[in-house]
């Protein structure tokens, strides 16, 4: 995904993706989402956990190994 993050229900242009965070703390990864789109819901799931499917372009989901003590984020979080 890239683009400046417009696609269905985002008309609010921005950075969509982050992979430069896979394998950093869920923690500091939430908070730089959060100061690049303030716009957007952050929401932190353990890996394994089931997420209710469909776009939402006012959302990320973090992604993060529950297995691991520094809980490192183990996909790219990306708006939707």
């Amino acid at each position: 995904m890239s683009g400046g993050g417009n696609g269905p229900g985002n008309s609010i242009p921005g950075k969509a993706e982050w992979p430069e965070l896979v394998g950093k703390p869920a923690t500091p990864v939430v908070t730089k989402i959060m100061h690049d789109r303030p716009d957007v819901t952050v929401e932190i799931v353990g890996e394994g956990t089931p997420v209710p499917g469909g776009y939402n372009g006012r959302r990320v989901r973090v992604f993060y190994d529950t297995q691991e003590p520094d809980a490192p984020v183990n996909r790219i979080p990306v708006v939707g």
